[in-house]
């Protein structure tokens, strides 16, 4: 037990450290170069005006808007997969980031106000988490048919956004594209304090409703012996796992595979789920989430592509790997 802990807090160690350091190549780094020390004092609204300006208006929102929504993402594919006990369930397999994406891209058509993005991504997360299981929920949830109607919402409701951009106005078409995408361009401190304080708050209840969580890993009949109500809880982290997703994508938009991947980096590296990798898999999160934009925006070729491109190309063939491990002969005598 003595091994798991020193992994876990020489992983959170390291994480930080790297946190740490993105944050500030985001903050120093682009067209006008800022050395770190003076970034840092324009962060706090200390020396030149300008650089105070770039910093705290323009870098400072995008880096911690990608630092939220990823840990977000993380703990949310976290508390999935535990919670179905399948290495594919993930917001973006499930559909539940198609529909954010079809909540905040439905009130952009409408000319809401930034702040009610937030909302509406949580709405549209909702919508397909109550799909989802109107189509997989008589199925006992069996991966094969879990997956198969996750990804069927997914593509639905997907293309119910592309029809909607197609009948946008020219001037909306660009800015809701690009954010279906998944992007963190542009974004302001009126939408992070929103989205980001929300999502602080579902983030203290998942570690809150971790020991909940870590009895449903016992399985439903000890579960039910200790006298937990397997069904509500269920539920609760299900509808929580759903806001964790829907925030982080009023965020960063629908970004793929860090939700995916992140419980997998964290199981491998630290051992058995514990409330401590619960809020590992957040930090691991943050840190893929804007290392990746950090990628989009200084290392490709490319200008302006959004980091849902990076993260696609790079969950593609982790999606693979993972369906294929899955569809051993037990795993389809259950379908």
């Amino acid at each position: 037990m003595s091994g798991v802990r020193t992994r876990a807090a020489v992983f959170a160690a390291l994480g930080l450290l790297a946190l740490f350091a993105l944050l500030t190549v985001s903050l120093t780094t682009g067209e006008m170069r800022i050395p770190a020390g003076t970034a840092l004092r324009a962060l706090v609204g200390l020396g030149d005006g300008g650089d105070v300006l770039v910093v705290q208006q323009f870098r400072a929102p995008r880096a911690v808007a990608a630092i939220a929504g990823g840990a977000g993402l993380g703990v949310a594919g976290c508390v999935l997969q535990r919670l179905f006990r399948n290495p594919l369930a993930s917001p973006d397999v499930m559909g539940v980031t198609g529909g954010a994406s079809l909540g905040a891209v439905a009130l952009i058509a409408a000319g809401a106000s930034q702040t009610l993005i937030p909302l509406g991504a949580l709405a549209g997360g909702l919508l397909s988490a109550l799909l989802l299981g109107v189509f997989a929920w008589g199925s006992g949830l069996s991966v094969t048919r879990l997956v198969l109607t996750g990804l069927a919402v997914q593509a639905g409701l997907a293309a119910a956004v592309n029809l909607m951009i197609v009948r946008f106005p020219a001037e909306l078409a660009g800015s809701a594209l690009q954010w279906t995408t998944g992007s963190v361009y542009g974004r302001t401190w009126t939408e992070v304090w929103g989205a980001g304080g929300a999502l602080l708050v579902a983030l203290a209840a998942a570690l809150v409703l971790h020991r909940r969580l870590a009895v449903l890993d016992l399985g439903d009949d000890s579960a039910g012996a200790l006298g937990l109500n397997t069904a509500t809880a269920r539920l609760q982290l299900l509808v929580l796992a759903v806001v964790l997703a829907s925030l982080a994508a009023s965020l960063a938009g629908p970004v793929t595979f860090v939700a995916l991947a992140v419980p997998h980096v964290v199981r491998f590296l630290t051992g058995p789920p514990t409330a401590v990798s619960l809020a590992l898999a957040g930090l691991t999160g943050a840190v893929l989430l804007l290392a990746s934009d950090l990628v989009v925006q200084h290392l490709l070729p490319i200008e302006g592509l959004p980091v849902g491109a990076v993260t696609a190309t790079l969950g593609a063939p982790w999606l693979l790997v993972l369906m294929f491990r899955q569809s051993s002969p037990v795993q389809r005598t259950h379908a």
